[in-house]
Parts: structure tokens; C-alpha cells; sequence
């Protein structure tokens, strides 16, 4: 399923599909969309974009492509606080569709529902837990950050980002949005029912599907764990930063109340010596420098959490919502064949018995149920392989979505220069403020020792 030799198809089929391809048209409920006018999107190069010729299974999308179909800003507004408890909103900003509009959770539910029920067999990622009481800041932050991945992998599905639903759900002002989203899918059938490819699926697979399909799971697990561990570690090197940047803050501060201590020193200590007082002069000043370094290595943190744990939990969220169809594909279709199958041979051996018992209307009941079972049976077949079908196609999208593996590596690597570059700057900066306190009883600059210096070698 990751793009190896597939047999050749039928001269028919590749006819038919290039015919039914030509056929198609556009979503009629687009146009009665009561959203704002909105802009066309451009795409880098259309070309591209569109299904390439012969077998409609193959994708030829690439990752800046599908970056470029949307960016979504997913942005807290202030709480509202009702009867008990305090609602949070966000405001969702479409980049494609120029709009901004204001959501609540539970908007996202059902949106995330509607998604599940039009696009059974395609990667639908999940949605981040829903926390009843105590919501704190951190989780309320959590949630808005895997919200905003949420929706930016949707915007990018090429099925998910032609469909009146997410249309409705980033460009719809009106009231109560959960119901228009509701009524945009009454009386329409799932991607199945609607693709007029979705009966003659097998026809593009390759021979040894299920073959490629167990490989291609176990590819997206073994890859998923070992994102997950990156992502780990990203998240602990942000930490150690942004603990960092406190524990300098506090360094400087510590320094700063030593230097502004006004607790009078006998004189039988100071033998009428300066010296503690240029000490706690320099000292106070030091905080300044101290509280830059402390700004640079917080900058640093934030950086890296934006830039690299982000982009990781993104890339995760787009695995795991893969290997969440697999199971789908396996406890859904698979099973629900495999138990009609089962229903079917009880039904033939009912109907052997009544034969044998020579009962004429029971045995036209069964005939009945069983054509109704053949029928059943012939549509999950048609299922399942269609499912197949799709879960090939996603796989792509995943193959698509790798290169940014080499964006997050940069990040990494140019926030560590960075980072490095502007707080060695600002400790060459402090070096030489320290001289006062270095400063032997001649005034002479005696700079602090290495731990090793007059050891011996051995």
C-alpha cells in the first residue's frame, strides 16, 4: 500500500473511471450555503492537484500543497461564566475562507460526529478529551493546541476540504451552528453512497491488498512509537529551557536582594575596607543581565514547543487517527461481513431443514430472507473493499504528510543556534561587569579559577 507494483488494470476500467470521473459535480449543497461570499482558493498549481490519469486509486499530492489549502487559527476568547459553570469559546480563523467565527467544544463534537458518519472509511483524527469540572489553565491550553491540530489536518483532507460540512463549521456566523451542520447531512449518504467509483473498487486494487495493508499497519505503529519518543524528548528539552529561564530569573533576583541588603556591617569586621559595599553594588546591578538571559531562554523554550513539540503532536495525531481507521476497518466492515456470512449459512441450513420437513410457507419466508441476506452480504463486500480502497489512499496521505520530519529538524536545529547565538552574547556582555568583584586588594583583576587549576596533572 506504500506505492509498490501494482498489477495492471482493465482497459474497461480505467475507461469507466476516467468517464465517471468527467461526470461528476459539485456538491449542490454549496451553493446554498448562507455564509459570507467567499474567496476561491489558489491552489500552487492546479495541475497538480487534480486525479492523475489512469488508475483514480494513486494520489500525486504533496506536502506543500496540502499546507497550502488552509491555515486555521484556533484562539481562546474570554470566559463566559453562566448559571455553574464558566463556557469556554474559541475563535476559529480560516485563512481559505477569509472568516472568523466563534466555537464552542461541543460544536466541535458534533462536526467530529458528522466527519465519522459522511467519511466512515477515511482519517478522521480525534478529538482531545472533554473535561467537565476544574478545567485549568495548562488543560484548557492543551485543548486549544490539539483543537487547532484537529482542524488544521481536516481543512487539508482533500474529501474533508471539498465537503459543505467543514464549510459550514469554519465560515457559518449564524445561530446555533450544531444545527445547520445536522441539517446539512440529513437525507445524505456516507462517501460509499456517494462516490461513483465506491462499487467498482476492487477493480484498482492490487492483487495482494491484504498483504500491503498488515504491512503498511505495522509500518505506521513502528513509526508512531518512534515519534512518540521524539516527541518526548522535544517536550523534556522545552522544559529544561523554560525551567531555565526561572531558575536564572530567581539567580538574578537573589543577587539583586544581596546587593540591596542595607544591614550595617561592624567595623571591627570591615576593618574600614569598601570592599562589601562595591560587592553588593556590582551585585544589584547584575539582576539586569540576569533577567535577559532568563527572556532569551524562555523565548528559546516557547520557540521549540511551537515549533517542534507542535509539529510532532500534529504529525502524531495524523498517525494515530490512521491506525484508529485500521481498527475501524477491522471491528467495523470487516466483522460486520464476516457475522452476515455467519447469518447466511444458519439461514441456507434453516431452509434445508424445512424442506426436509416439506413446509412450503416457511420455506418461502426463508428464500425471502435469504435473497434480502445475498443482497446484505454483496453490499459489505462492496464495503470492504472500498474501505480498502480509501485506507489506500490515506496511507499516501501519511507518505505525504513525512517531509515534515526535515521541517521540525530544522526548527530544532535553528532554535538551538539561536537560542545559543543570543545568550552566549548576552554572558559575554555580563563578563565584563564582573571585574569589581574579581578585584585583589591592589585593585588588580584576579578572574575566578577552574576547580582543576594548580592540581596535578595526575
Amino acid at each position: 500500500m506504500t506505492g509498490g507494483a501494482m498489477d495492471p488494470l482493465p482497459a474497461a476500467a480505467v475507461a469507466a473511471a476516467a468517464d465517471e470521473e468527467a461526470d461528476e459535480e459539485a456538491d449542490p449543497l454549496a451553493a446554498d450555503l448562507p455564509i459570507p461570499q467567499v474567496s476561491e482558493r489558489r491552489d500552487p498549481d492546479p495541475r497538480r492537484m487534480q486525479m492523475p490519469q489512469g488508475n483514480p486509486l494513486l494520489l500525486s499530492h504533496t506536502l506543500q500543497e496540502l499546507l497550502a489549502r488552509d491555515t486555521v487559527q484556533v484562539e481562546l476568547i474570554p470566559e463566559k461564566k453562566g448559571l455553574f459553570l464558566k463556557h469556554v469559546e474559541y475563535e476559529v480563523s480560516s485563512q481559505r475562507f477569509k472568516s472568523s467565527v466563534y466555537r464552542r467544544y461541543n460544536d466541535f463534537v458534533v462536526f467530529h460526529e458528522l466527519l465519522l458518519h459522511k467519511f466512515p472509511y477515511r482519517m478522521v483524527p480525534a478529538l482531545p478529551p472533554k473535561r467537565m469540572l476544574g478545567a485549568d489553565r495548562e488543560f484548557i491550553e492543551a485543548r486549544r493546541r490539539a483543537l487547532k491540530r484537529f482542524i488544521n489536518l481536516v481543512a487539508r483532507h482533500p474529501p474533508f476540504s471539498e465537503d459543505v460540512v467543514l464549510k459550514l463549521f469554519l465560515a457559518f456566523s449564524g445561530p446555533d451552528v450544531q444545527s445547520k451542520l445536522k441539517e446539512s447531512a440529513q437525507g445524505v449518504g456516507d462517501e460509499f453512497m456517494n462516490c461513483k467509483l465506491a462499487t467498482r473498487a476492487k477493480d484498482f486494487l492490487p492483487a495482494d491488498i491484504q498483504t500491503q495493508f498488515a504491512v503498511s499497519r505495522e509500518l505506521i505503529r513502528n513509526i508512531y512509537n518512534s515519534f512518540y519518543k521524539l516527541r518526548d524528548r522535544a517536550e523534556r528539552i522545552a522544559a529544561r529551557a523554560i525551567d531555565n529561564a526561572a531558575d536564572l530569573l530567581i539567580f538574578g533576583k537573589e543577587l539583586s536582594a544581596l546587593g540591596s541588603d542595607t544591614t550595617p556591617l561592624p567595623s571591627w569586621a570591615t576593618l574600614h575596607s569598601s570592599t562589601w559595599g562595591s560587592l553588593k553594588h556590582a551585585l544589584k546591578g547584575l539582576s539586569v543581565e540576569f533577567a535577559l538571559l532568563a527572556d532569551k531562554a524562555a523565548q528559546q523554550g516557547k520557540q521549540e514547543e511551537n515549533d517542534v513539540v507542535e509539529k510532532l503532536n500534529l504529525f502524531l495525531d495524523l498517525l494515530q487517527s490512521y491506525r484508529d481507521l485500521c481498527e475501524r476497518h477491522e471491528k467495523g466492515v470487516l466483522h460486520k461481513q464476516q457475522r452476515a456470512l455467519h447469518k447466511y449459512t444458519l439461514m441456507k441450513r434453516q431452509m434445508s431443514t424445512a424442506l426436509h420437513g416439506r413446509e412450503p410457507e416457511s420455506v418461502e419466508q426463508l428464500e425471502s430472507r435469504i435473497v434480502e441476506q445475498e443482497n446484505a452480504i454483496q453490499t459489505m463486500e462492496l464495503r470492504n473493499y472500498f474501505s480498502l480502497y480509501c485506507l489506500h489512499q490515506e496511507m499516501q496521505l501519511v507518505h505525504t504528510y513525512l517531509p515534515l520530519t526535515s521541517h521540525i529538524l530544522g526548527a530544532f536545529v535553528n532554535s538551538q543556534i539561536q537560542g545559543h547565538k543570543e545568550m552566549s552574547k548576552v554572558w559575554d556582555d555580563l563578563k565584563p561587569k564582573l571585574h569589581c568583584l574579581f578585584a585583589g586588594p591592589n585593585s588588580t583583576l584576579t578572574p575566578p579559577r577552574s576547580p582543576r587549576d594548580g592540581l596535578s596533572p595526575h
